[in-house]
């Protein structure tokens, strides 16, 4: 027989995961090699206090060097790195290049390796990874002029081009390097965000939807399938029955108005609210067996009211036809079976626009993570299975 089954999936932030990225790497970098080229510099330097050193003047600034180099590695980890703090590394570095006369002996100045060649390349290098172009590249500029002044000074001024030339193209390929990679980052994030902005507003889109789908349901369930009864002249002339029923309609639409703005109900038992549901259809003769079981409101409403849809499609459909109405646990899946024995009909034969199974069932089973099955044939019946598993 042809089968109609739905079933659910699980539903599946940084704001800018890449520009966090940036930040966090183009902070610790920084960081962890100014605190390297102060404590080793400090080694270095003192190694050396060869003539024209003055010692009196090396050892308070390297003193000064050190402090300042361990203060803003543990500054920039925690804080990240400020204006401030880039400005006063560069003054300090500058400064000690104006006074490489006195700090550096002139036998390790040649080949840009003494102790503040390498602090003038890291400083530059810092700079322009943490600090807008518009200041660090001036900033780099104004460390390669502070030590080609120094060298030249201190008697070398072959060294002072050598290095000048190599602080101005670090300076140039770092600042470049930062440029590309920030307008890429930027790119990335712009994009995520609007991939953001498209998820929320489909989120939003997809609850109204779900809203809307569960309003109709409950019109096709309750006053829509009145109106198709007394349509297709199932009741004729007054009625004590068409009363009560078009009553428990509105008792239902009520009772789903304040379902929704009330807060979530405990469990409740499946068998009786199954019970009412067929006391919304007198004039069907249905054979039930209801196993008494507790499930969550929700689901016991979503089962119920799937339940009754299928039930009032046989006294729709299926006039004179022998119903049944089944409730068992098995484990921890809750299963509702209804069946007759009426004309039956080619589920893949429903038009699209024919509401009924489609939201009133299988929709609504989804609703809670179930899944209802319709299995019928033309002149053999109709089945349809209901399954919740607890914890879905």
């Amino acid at each position: 027989m042809p089968v109609v089954a739905a079933t659910t999936s699980p539903p599946t932030a940084l704001d800018r995961p890449g520009g966090g990225a940036f930040t966090l790497v183009f902070t610790a970098l920084p960081a962890l090699l100014r605190l390297t080229c102060g404590l080793v510099g400090a080694v270095v330097a003192l190694a050396v206090r060869t003539p024209p050193v003055r010692v009196a003047l090396l050892l308070p600034a390297v003193a000064v060097l050190t402090v300042w180099s361990v203060w803003y590695a543990v500054r920039a980890l925690r804080h990240g790195a400020s204006g401030p703090m880039v400005a006063g590394d560069v003054a300090l570095t500058t400064a000690t290049g104006l006074a490489i006369p006195w700090l550096v002996a002139p036998e390790v100045l040649p080949g840009e390796v003494s102790w503040v060649a390498v602090l003038a390349s890291t400083t530059v290098i810092n700079a322009q990874t943490t600090a807008p172009a518009c200041w660090s590249v001036p900033a780099g500029v104004l460390v390669t002029a502070g030590y080609a002044t120094g060298t030249t000074v201190a008697g070398n001024p072959v060294e002072a081009r050598a290095h000048a030339m190599t602080l101005l193209v670090q300076t140039a390929i770092t600042a470049t390097l930062v440029a590309v990679m920030r307008r890429r980052i930027g790119r990335a994030d712009a994009a995520f965000a609007d991939y953001q902005r498209l998820a929320r507003e489909a989120v939003v889109a997809r609850a109204a939807r779900d809203a809307e789908r569960r309003q109709n349901r409950d019109l096709h369930d309750t006053v829509l399938g009145t109106l198709t009864m007394v349509g297709l002249g199932a009741v004729a002339g007054p009625s004590a029955t068409l009363r009560e029923r078009c009553a428990a309609d509105l008792r239902t639409l009520a009772a789903l108005a304040d379902a929704r703005s009330a807060p979530v109900a405990d469990p409740v038992a499946l068998d009786d609210r199954l019970r009412a549901a067929l006391a919304r259809l007198p004039d069907l003769p249905v054979t039930a067996s209801l196993t008494p079981c507790v499930v969550p409101a929700d689901v016991a409403g979503a089962l119920a009211d799937s339940a009754a849809a299928a039930l009032a499609n046989v006294a729709r459909h299926a006039p004179g036809a022998a119903a049944t109405l089944r409730l068992v646990e098995d484990a921890d899946t809750i299963v509702v079976e209804v069946a007759d024995d009426g004309p039956g009909f080619d589920p893949a034969a429903v038009p699209v626009h024919r509401y009924g199974l489609r939201e009133s069932v299988i929709g609504r089973m989804a609703t809670v993570g179930g899944r209802a099955e319709v299995t019928s044939a033309p002149g053999a019946g109709t089945r349809i299975r209901l399954e919740w598993t607890g914890g879905d």
